[in-house]
């Protein structure tokens, strides 16, 4: 269903009351995708998200010799190419998505021949230098093409590639998983040593071990600073079930919360161990009532008006910041969320946009290098420019449940992560 070009956001009348489903975790679709296309033998995937970043990834995954069929978009069979992808015919595109961008970087060096990785114009923005350094450093012909650090990435692989390396995990934790998840495949085992011991969005390199072990290989932290992966366990086709999307579900928890109502996300484990579930522990300091069952997990906002202001550290759930960003601007006082420089690299520079777009409703919002000040105000309705970024489109639309005249411009946008998401966000 194609979206217009705007949506305006219709205020609540009463609380909430509703139980929602949300689509498959985004994170943890794209590493099975990656693992099983990367497997020896034959891996049926069940729950995937279907987006434009997933779709990216089954594409390239073929144009590496994957076989990838299915019944419906969130039910896929892969046969694997047993760690011997194909040379492709043609530039891997991967387009916006940051994710596929440095994990098939990585595993183009399993390639047996040139290959080159490109994407949109803001790709082309995006750094990936420590990554290609990383990957030079265990012996991978690898070189950057584009920009500043920036794709395009060209490599020459199918040489032989391991040993200990040290790699600044400082902005981003997927350049740690794009290299957990091709060494399994190198000729020695890898250790990698983070640099000054720094690691943001540690939860994501947490998700992608898991996904590992369940896929067969042998990865582990040795200590804080160092994780190893043995060569010797690959990785072999399996039979996997794909969580709901916590990131995704924080937009409803966040709507529970300024509604002072109830929703209740099914099917989501209310011990999963996705970064964004952290989001819960947030709410329930800003007065929210949290309830974790074995398969949902319920949020009581409080009495409208109530929610309280809060203080801390968002560098483990970067991706919960926007939604908490906007919850923040209805609070009783002010809040302060730290340590998230890397959203300057994300889709969009997203502490400039939501300093921007938080100040058209009428909060004061701060932006320094790596946090975000907001100062709750008399809110009113505005245009809210979505920067073709899912996150920030998503997240002001939870003002709309609150204020009238609430415009979202280019909702289209949310296709990268969930197609359905406004109509899911209507039938609230």
């Amino acid at each position: 269903m194609s979206l217009p070009q705007e949506i305006e956001i219709k205020p609540r009348s009463a609380p909430l009351d509703t139980r929602v489903r949300v689509p498959g975790s985004k994170s943890i679709s794209n590493r099975v995708l990656l693992l099983a296309g990367l497997a020896d033998g034959r891996s049926t995937l069940r729950g995937l998200l279907d987006s434009d970043d997933t779709r990216v990834m089954i594409t390239a995954l073929q144009q590496l010799g994957a076989t990838v069929e299915g019944e419906s978009a969130d039910c896929l069979t892969v046969d694997g190419v047993a760690g011997r992808p194909r040379v492709p015919g043609g530039v891997i595109d991967v387009h916006a998505s940051g994710t596929a961008a440095r994990f098939l970087t990585a595993a183009l060096s399993l390639v047996p021949g040139e290959s080159v990785l490109d994407g949109t114009a803001r790709m082309r923005e995006r750094p990936i230098n420590d990554l290609v350094s990383a990957l030079a450093a265990l012996g991978v012909d690898v070189t950057i093409d584009g920009k500043n650090g920036c794709p395009p990435v060209r490599c020459r692989g199918g040489r032989p590639f391991g040993g200990h390396v040290l790699v600044d995990a400082s902005k981003s934790s997927q350049y740690v998983s794009a290299l957990l998840q091709i060494a399994p495949f190198a000729a020695r085992d890898v250790v990698l040593e983070l640099k000054d011991g720094v690691l943001v969005s540690r939860p994501y390199v947490d998700v992608t071990l898991d996904v590992m072990h369940t896929f067969g290989a042998s990865a582990r932290f040795l200590d804080a600073r160092r994780l190893q992966v043995s060569c010797q366990e690959r990785y072999r086709g399996i039979h996997y079930v794909v969580e709901p999307d916590a990131s995704t579900a924080a937009y409803f928890f966040c709507a529970a919360a300024l509604t002072g109502g109830r929703v209740r996300v099914e099917d989501l484990p209310g011990r999963s161990a996705q970064a964004d579930m952290n989001l819960l522990g947030v709410l329930e300091r800003m007065g929210a009532q949290v309830t974790r069952a074995e398969s949902s997990v319920s949020v009581q906002g409080p009495a409208q008006g109530s929610l309280k202001g809060v203080d801390v550290d968002m560098n483990a759930m970067p991706d919960a910041v926007l939604a908490l960003a906007v919850t923040a601007a209805f609070a009783a006082g002010p809040s302060h969320l730290r340590n998230i420089a890397n959203l300057r690299i994300k889709e969009t520079d997203r502490l400039h946009a939501l300093e921007t777009e938080l100040r058209k409703l009428g909060a004061g919002a701060s932006a320094q290098q790596d946090s975000l000040h907001i100062t709750p105000g008399p809110l009113h309705g505005s245009r809210i420019a979505t920067y073709d970024d899912h996150r920030m489109a998503m997240a002001f639309a939870l003002a709309g449940l609150r204020v009238p005249g609430v415009i979202i411009e280019d909702p289209s946008c949310v296709s990268k992560s969930w197609p359905g998401y406004f109509d899911a966000f209507a039938r609230l």
